[in-house]
């Protein structure tokens, strides 16, 4: 078995080039030229990059979520490019998204209970209702969720207890990969560290891969165990996390880390956070 759970190779991605009867066909405007990456079992990969750079487009190929226009995608050994949606479906509960705005993705009309019972019941993760709710009710326990968020809505929560039912959700579908996607974009410093402590004690506890998106170095600092640095939709660096931030080599890479104040991250910053206290924010 290979220590790669997943593989991307020469990953293309372009966007328009339709046409309708009453207009030309728009050029293709290319996102993605060329990317490959591979991401370890158990292991958190980070991909940063300033805005527009492709990070979010390249994280929905990975998933397939959007198709590629060239390259190929192996997950756990299989090559799931042009996979049909029938085939795809068992591997959609082991690549699970946590999306960076969970108002967005919590469906305004449902409970909590409904939205963190159906897809176990869709993938067959629980064998019945009683138990979808016996492992709800567990993981909100361990999320220190009040057991009383299975009936509010999710306008009713907070902005953190809502991006912890987001991790919930998608651990209670035991994946083998998890992309998480800038979820600590406008969080203040204690709910950050409350939820990267949730997803960095999955990965532990459930043997995780990752892949981290975000803009925030100290973050991806933190978390990762090795990042790719993505300009105009190309890898421009890779390497080992504290390698890289420590001597970075392509001159992209050092503008971000000089452009972007970084905190010196204290190790047991996040370690020391746990979900009832307010972690003190690292030291600039």
């Amino acid at each position: 078995m290979s220590d790669d759970l997943l593989i991307a190779s020469g990953l293309e991605v372009g966007f328009g080039g339709g046409k309708t009867l009453l207009s030309a066909a728009k050029p293709v405007v290319k996102v993605l030229h060329g990317v490959s990456l591979r991401i370890g079992r158990g292991e958190t990969v980070g991909i940063v990059g300033e805005s527009g750079s492709g990070k979010t487009t390249l994280g929905r190929a990975l998933l397939r979520l959007i198709d590629v226009s060239a390259g190929e995608i192996r997950f756990d050994g299989r090559d799931i490019t042009h996979l049909a949606e029938r085939d795809m479906r068992p591997i959609r509960r082991r690549m699970q998204l946590i999306f960076q705005d969970p108002m967005a993705s919590l469906n305004p009309r449902q409970t909590i209970r409904r939205i963190v019972l159906e897809p176990m019941l869709f993938h067959g993760v629980a064998k019945n209702t009683a138990d979808a709710e016996t492992r709800a009710r567990a993981i909100f326990d361990r999320f220190s969720l009040p057991v009383a968020c299975l009936e509010r809505y999710p306008h009713e929560l907070s902005g953190g207890q809502r991006q912890r039912v987001g991790i919930a959700r998608v651990a209670l579908l035991a994946p083998d990969l998890v992309l998480a996607d800038e979820i600590v974009s406008g969080l203040d410093v204690s709910t950050q560290a409350q939820a990267l402590n949730l997803l960095k004690g999955l990965s532990r506890d459930l043997g995780l891969s990752m892949a981290f998106i975000s803009h925030d170095l100290s973050v991806i600092r933190a978390v990762c165990d090795r990042v790719y640095v993505l300009r105009l939709g190309r890898i421009v660096e890779e390497g080992d996390c504290e390698a890289l931030f420590g001597a970075p080599q392509n001159a992209y890479t050092r503008a971000l880390l000089d452009a972007i104040p970084l905190p010196r991250v204290d190790p047991g910053w996040l370690s020391r956070a746990s979900l009832g206290d307010e972690p003190a924010a690292p030291q600039a």
